[in-house]
């Protein structure tokens, strides 16, 4: 049986993938390290070049670039190759740190932020493509552990790092630090790795990217701006809601017409493909909202330092470290996926629940145990999503695909953060107002407070105070366990499509053995719609 053009593309894994994965996790672990860094590194970068108003826009201009540019990034690799594109992204992303490092005023350092994340789009999705390029999605299960380590690694040792280089090297150096990382990650992909060569003669859809670029960026900016700028219910708000669903609308006209779409509609008709960015949504939704809202309620009612906020973490992310290594491990040996997401689901709203029963009483140990069950929820889901969705694609279409699975998962996560940040707002001012009354609100004038400064309150309004943060993380995690519901519920739907690729060696001798690269199974298999 002669093999597909698609087939074609997804070779046996190189013997120097292990290599070539050392230079994507680096690639990797830039775009996930930069804000927790920089995030740090704030207080003394507005002590030096003032600006406190426009502080937002610091993190606003490098995330809106991110959404803007991913689904571009993931395009553009599957236009004119993945390996140029890629690293084209890296060196736009380094030209931007190099920049933010000398920026002179906040104004120079938002822009620089913005050329920074224009680059930062096309890193993690550079890389999932690749990897979906290289390794058949059958052993791509036992390099999700390096995958999971690079996010718990980023997630703990950022704010570490940060507040480290902060210290003895300046906040100038939280941007350089990235220029040596990201040369060695180009000398790697330059001289390791190899993919063919191609260039489709197809026009650009420019107006699918205007309209794309504009609804991501009034979604970001509601979501940036929601209740913290302008109330939630201002003409600013429901101005940019109103053109952000208007322009997504018209994008998705405008892709049934394009000759080459940035995001081909037809993808969405694979059941799992869509299933899988739905879950990616959730996923992130309550994966940043946890990540955000958690130290919050360790710091302020527990008393913990914020000093290494990164290590207040580490039960939930130690977890999804394991867990997604057990998986891909798993996922590699038998082929078999879907239950995992099913059990992820179950896991996930158990550890969202048990989050939510917490109070003033609640110790250190008993919401690390919660956050552990937590975690091992995001283990069981966070890789999946990824690699169920790419085993749904085509080749032609990994990166467009590729860069929407990553999408979803970054607009989850901002609409987690801004919809409990909200919920969690109310929720506090609404104990603060029924506990101590004005008093009470005056002396902690809306804003989170210290441990130190928690200590300095008057009994009373400090009990309220801690009352209030209580109240408002119960909320939080109440209303992300019935989000969380959705995705188990999604989970059940999936279905168990056959990963193309071969079976681990030692599998040889039972049918799945016969599943290799260039076989009659894996032409069957290959490329898999439901």
């Amino acid at each position: 049986m002669a093999e597909t053009k698609d087939q074609e593309a997804v070779p046996a894994p190189p013997r120097n993938v292990r290599v070539i994965m050392l230079g994507l996790m680096i690639t990797m672990m830039l775009a996930m390290l930069d804000n927790l860094i920089v995030g740090t590194a704030m207080p003394t970068i507005v002590g030096e070049l003032g600006g406190l108003n426009h502080l937002a826009w610091v993190v606003t201009a490098y995330t809106l670039a991110i959404a803007v540019s991913t689904p571009l990034w993931g395009k553009f690799g599957d236009l004119y190759g993945r390996k140029g594109i890629f690293m084209s992204s890296i060196v736009v992303f380094l030209i931007g740190s190099a920049l933010s490092g000398m920026a002179q005023d906040m104004g120079q350092l938002i822009a620089f932020r913005a050329v920074q994340g224009l680059g930062g789009g096309g890193l993690i999705v550079g890389v999932m493509a690749i990897i979906g390029d290289l390794v058949p999605p059958r052993e791509r299960g036992r390099y999700q552990g390096m995958m999971a380590a690079v996010m718990g690694i980023a997630t703990i040792g950022g704010p570490l790092v940060g507040g480290t280089i902060t210290d003895h090297l300046g906040w100038r150096w939280a941007f350089y630090i990235n220029l040596p990382l990201g040369a060695v990650s180009l000398f790697v992909i330059s001289t390791v790795l190899h993919l063919p060569k191609k260039r489709i003669k197809a026009r650009v859809d420019y107006t699918g990217a205007a309209l794309l670029s504009i609804g991501l960026t009034a979604l970001v900016l509601v979501t940036s701006w929601g209740g913290t700028e302008y109330d939630w219910g201002s003409a600013q708000i429901v101005g940019l809601a109103v053109l952000g669903a208007a322009s997504l609308a018209a994008f998705g006209w405008a892709e049934t017409r394009a000759a080459e779409p940035i995001i081909p509609l037809r993808i969405f008709r694979n059941g799992n493909f869509t299933l899988m960015n739905m879950i990616g949504f959730i996923v992130g939704f309550v994966m940043f909202g946890g990540v955000t809202f958690l130290p919050l309620f360790q710091q302020s009612v527990q008393g913990a330092s914020a000093t290494n906020s990164g290590l207040l973490l580490l039960p939930m992310m130690l977890p999804v470290m394991v867990v997604s290594l057990f998986v891909g491990r798993a996922v590699t040996k038998t082929g078999r996926y879907r239950i995992y997401p099913i059990v992820g689901g179950a896991a996930l709203i158990a550890g969202l629940y048990l989050l939510s029963t917490m109070d003033t009483d609640t110790s250190r140990l008993t919401s690390g145990l919660y956050m552990a069950v937590m975690g091992a929820g995001l283990g069981f889901m966070i890789q999946m999503s990824m690699l169920v969705g790419q085993n749904s694609l085509e080749m032609r279409d990994m990166g467009a695909g590729s860069s929407t699975i990553t999408l979803t998962r970054t607009i989850g996560g901002s609409f987690g953060v801004a919809l409990m940040g909200a919920i969690f707002s109310s929720r506090v001012a609404d104990t603060m107002a029924e506990e101590t009354g004005p008093a009470g609100e005056k002396a902690v004038g809306g804003g989170q407070l210290t441990p130190e400064l928690i200590e300095k309150l008057p009994t009373h309004i400090k009990e309220g105070y801690l009352s209030a943060v209580s109240n408002g993380t119960h909320q939080v995690f109440l209303w992300g366990t019935a989000v969380a519901a959705l995705a188990f519920l999604a989970s059940w739907f999936v279905k168990e499509v056959p990963l193309r690729g071969a079976a681990p060696a030692k599998d040889d001798s039972g049918p799945a053995g016969d599943a290799g690269p260039g076989s009659a199974q894996a032409e069957a298999e290959a490329p898999v719609k439901v």
